[in-house]
């Protein structure tokens, strides 16, 4: 069974930094892609990032290229979103997903995904 977890939300300051983990099981993070997304109040679904097995990361929204990375670590199957420079309009619950898909698509993951409850990033002074 697909599972993802994730953790390291917090409250935080204007340009502070953040690393949110995903923890994965029933799948291996390094067979498939993952995606990280965020959902704000009353806003959509914004795609954040993709790291897919064999290609470098995808970069769905422009406003965190430069200040967010995604990695991952096969040998403990975590997925990790770095954020720096955080700003208010980065608070949002954040998640991370799978569609056990080999690339990054953002409308086949939001299609047929799983994702976690998700971890809440507030950005406040």
């Amino acid at each position: 069974q697909v599972q993802v977890v994730e953790s390291g939300g917090d409250l935080v300051q204007p340009g502070g930094s953040l690393r949110l983990s995903c923890e994965a099981s029933g799948f291996a993070v390094d067979d498939y892609a993952v995606t990280w997304f965020r959902q704000a109040p009353g806003k959509e679904r914004e795609g954040l990032l993709c790291i897919s097995r064999s290609d470098g990361p995808t970069y769905y929204a422009d406003s965190v290229k430069g200040r967010f990375t995604i990695s991952r670590d096969n040998a403990k199957n975590m997925v990790y979103l770095q954020m720096q420079s955080l700003k208010p309009e980065d608070t949002a619950v954040y998640y991370c997903a799978t569609d056990q898909g080999y690339g990054c698509y953002w409308n086949r993951l939001i299609a047929s995904g799983s994702w976690g409850q998700g971890t809440q990033v507030t950005v406040s002074s």
